[in-house]
């Protein structure tokens, strides 16, 4: 008897599951990959109470969907959802900003889910407009989540953005897990951007893209705080895990965590190696830094924890940046961050930096257990390292090299180094450390090519 009663009580939720479920197939959406469905899907969104707005399979294709409050989009495994490859079909929004192909603005209750693809058609003519910082082009990103609550995307795969794949401005509680992103068909393709936003989940998600893999920004009057990442595949021909550029507010209680890290399964446009051969690049497609922490807009960071990541074919494995591009009315400040359990492959003679600027410095940092293994071969330099104070932060804007073979630290406070062996597949003549304003230096149990890290002072 309370094996029927459980089946009823099973039948009578699918029912209820089923009643507020919207199949666009039977609202007359075709899936033959040629319809425009935009009208019947919207409608079908606006419709939906509380319910699952659901996608089957086939190939739907679509312009511009606005998402509301309490609604599930659902694709099935075999179902696509594909953007209108046609910039008049993206018209920038009336106060500026990014057109997208999923877009939602304050609102709450926001699922998407399935195993079914969000696909932008990116690499398509119509949107081959040239990178946005050189031309300004205006492209869509294919999800935009603007001052939501209470967000989950998951399982979905997401592929081939014009733009950005998704970025979440200014949101609370956005739970992302189990996501498959590839996107190589265009500039800018950053996998997942989270500007002001805060209790954040981000898990188990595989990220392949041109652009930054993984990007932490405050471009809105609001940190990044309270945050959590693990479990997680990034590769990009950009950076892997980065913070910043855009740091106006900051970044705050964040912890990252079991990370793998790897260059890209397509390279199109930098071609490192070739382009750039001066900066002693060991192959085509790699990844610019591993680890890059940039607040140069007047934003603090402060409480950032990064452990257990294994990295390779990366150019520079940390890349920490306090800098001042004259953006806001204040300097920046960076201070009290732990790095530990590394294991990087490097691919250039651009080794790790610390760095602030004069008068202003980064603070309480704490990098232990690392190994890094380089290809060496750098002479002793006397050069100066220019100082570069509101350049756009990147692990070459001090130049092609760095005259140290493990850290070069500038204008820092207060750093302990602990455990850390770096082995170099040819001789290198540089000192492991190269302080320059330093103080509260620490480092035990340091080497390089098993022996006692050298460490070179050039003012204090």
């Amino acid at each position: 008897m309370k094996t029927v009663f459980l089946t009823l009580f099973a039948l009578l939720l699918l029912c209820d599951v089923m009643a507020n479920t919207i199949n666009i197939a039977d609202r007359g959406a075709k899936g033959d990959g040629k319809t425009d469905n935009t009208a019947i899907i919207q409608q079908a969104i606006n419709e939906c109470q509380q319910g699952t707005v659901l996608i089957p399979q086939g190939n739907y294709l679509t312009g511009p969907l606005v998402l509301k409050s309490d609604i599930r989009l659902y694709l099935e495994y075999g179902a696509t959802l594909t953007g209108i490859p046609d910039m008049k079909k993206y018209p920038r929004p009336a106060k500026g900003g990014t057109p997208s192909l999923l877009h939602a603005a304050d609102a709450a209750n926001i699922t998407i889910c399935g195993e079914g693809t969000i696909d932008g058609q990116g690499d398509h003519p119509s949107f081959q407009l040239g990178d946005d910082s050189k031309t300004g082009a205006i492209r869509p990103m294919l999800l935009h989540m603007e001052r939501c609550r209470h967000i989950t995307v998951k399982d979905v795969h997401i592929r081939n953005a014009a733009y950005w794949v998704q970025k979440y401005e200014g949101c609370d509680d956005v739970t992302l897990h189990a996501l498959k992103i590839y996107s190589h068909g265009n500039y800018n393709n950053d996998g997942i951007d989270i500007s002001g936003s805060s209790n954040v989940l981000i898990s188990d998600c595989y990220i392949d893209t041109d652009d930054d893999a993984l990007c932490f920004k405050s471009e809105v009057n609001a940190s990044c705080e309270n945050i959590t990442v693990s479990n997680c595949v990034l590769r990009s021909n950009c950076n892997a895990l980065k913070f910043g550029t855009g740091s106006f507010s900051g970044f705050k209680n964040i912890a990252v965590s079991n990370i793998a890290i790897h260059k890209a399964s397509e390279e199109n446009r930098r071609h490192w190696k070739k382009n750039m051969p001066w900066m002693g690049i060991t192959t085509d497609t790699t990844v610019i830094a591993g680890i890059a922490l940039e607040v140069v807009d007047g934003g603090s960071m402060d409480q950032v924890i990064i452990s257990g990541v294994a990295m390779k074919d990366v150019q520079t494995p940390v890349f920490i940046r306090l800098g001042d591009r004259n953006r806001g009315n204040t300097i920046s400040s960076l201070k009290n961050v732990i790095i530990s359990n590394i294991i990087a492959q490097s691919a250039s003679q651009l080794t790790s930096s610390i760095t602030g600027i004069p008068g202003y410095y980064v603070e309480n940092v704490s990098i232990s257990h690392v190994i890094i293994t380089t290809p060496g071969g750098a002479a002793n330099s006397n050069k100066p390292v220019p100082e570069n104070i509101a350049a756009y932060p990147e692990n070459r804007m001090f130049g092609t090299t760095l005259p140290a073979a493990a850290f070069y630290l500038r204008h820092v406070k207060n750093i302990s180094f602990e455990d850390i062996r770096v082995n170099t597949l040819q001789p290198d003549a540089r000192p492991a450390f190269v302080l320059d304003d330093v103080s509260g230096f620490e480092n035990n149990r340091c080497w390089v090519n098993g022996t006692t890290a050298t460490v070179s002072i050039l003012k204090n």
